[in-house]
């Protein structure tokens, strides 16, 4: 599987669900696209996680450089 970005995922999740509207498709599909759509979820959730680190690392380093002034 490719690294896809946070927005790739939030579309992805989106086409799942639009697929999980669909009256048509079996329980079988249902579950396997909800089971998808979780793991979709969390990746999505760990980039979120990931960015908030790299913010707060930033945002240290920052301070800490206008601290030393």
């Amino acid at each position: 599987m490719k690294n896809e970005t946070f927005e790739e995922k939030l579309e992805y999740s989106k086409s799942l669900l639009d697929k999980l509207m669909n009256p048509e498709i079996t329980l079988e599909e249902s579950v396997k696209l909800y089971e998808e759509g979780l793991t979709n979820i969390k990746e999505a959730q760990r980039l979120i996680e990931e960015a908030k680190v790299k913010i707060t690392v930033i945002e240290q380093a920052n301070q800490n450089v206008e601290e030393d002034r």
